[in-house]
């Protein structure tokens, strides 16, 4: 089994229990100071994922390689994002992957554009459309912290005047007016491309689904997921007390293609030969 060691330039998780983690830089000469002592992180550098290392008041860390979901929960943020429950559904649903093209608005501070370049990479393409320019400066941010900036180009344009792309197989909407661009999605669309949009009311959703219908969607499904921990400790097992519940609905649809306008017939005349 090939080893990992940890170099210069990278993240790691500092790991001190499961409410305790940390995202830090690795950088030669640094030192990161937490309420247990401060670590060198010099001390980390040319060690393996898995150690651990000892802080200055003898509290032990460990030293874990950071997965996707501890980019997107630990992002700079400036709106709400979104939690991986949501975003794992969406991502099953819309069916993307490996080369995928996908259309997404608004960017907010680009947690699920950071799972969407996750999972459309190496040749795929995420195209992130966000009208407020300090939240597209934050998102680029958390993108290129997780890595994956060659895979996403940020858009500083109102979706609901047009999606510039096509042939697309997904579009990604987490925005307040989702049913403002279901028109535009479609032509943007390929045939039985997917249309996903995220929305924390239902009066959204009844609104979304309505111009889904009326656009040349099907196969429209909403969904809520709910999602809670458990407390697993012998003699103790239980639900934990606070959950995850409600963060929004999530509405999934794909593009059929219309059928033609059907013939019009004229009606047929009484020939001279009939009387």
């Amino acid at each position: 089994m090939l080893s990992q060691k940890i170099v210069e330039g990278e993240y790691i998780l500092l790991y001190l229990d499961q409410r305790r983690t940390y995202l830090v830089k690795v950088e030669a000469g640094k030192t990161f100071h937490t309420h247990k002592g401060f670590i060198k992180i010099d001390d980390i550098i040319g060690k393996e994922y898995g150690s651990t290392v000892t802080s200055s008041l003898g509290v032990q860390f460990t030293v874990l390689k950071p997965l996707l979901r501890d980019y997107i929960m630990k992002s700079v943020r400036r709106t709400q994002i979104m939690y991986p429950k949501d975003i794992a559904l969406i991502i099953i649903f819309s069916g993307i992957g490996p080369g995928s093209r996908v259309a997404e608005a608004g960017t907010g501070t680009g947690a699920l554009t950071t799972a969407l370049a996750h999972y459309v990479r190496p040749n795929g393409r995420v195209y992130s459309y966000e009208v407020r320019s300090e939240f597209l400066e934050t998102a680029e941010k958390n993108i290129k912290r997780a890595g994956l900036m060659d895979y996403v180009k940020l858009k500083n344009k109102d979706v609901t005047a047009g999606i510039d792309e096509n042939n697309l197989d997904a579009v990604i909407l987490d925005m307040a007016t989702p049913w403002l661009v279901t028109l535009h999605a479609y032509k943007a669309l390929k045939p039985c491309g997917t249309l996903v949009s995220f929305s924390p009311t239902i009066d959204q959703v009844v609104k979304t689904v309505e111009a889904l219908k009326e656009n040349g969607f099907i196969d429209i499904e909403t969904v809520e997921c709910l999602m809670r921990g458990m407390q697993t400790e012998k003699g103790k097992t239980r639900p934990q007390t606070l959950m995850t519940a409600h963060t929004g609905y999530i509405t999934f649809a794909r593009k059929a293609l219309k059928p033609p306008p059907a013939e019009k017939k004229e009606p047929k005349g009484i020939a001279n030969n009939d009387v």
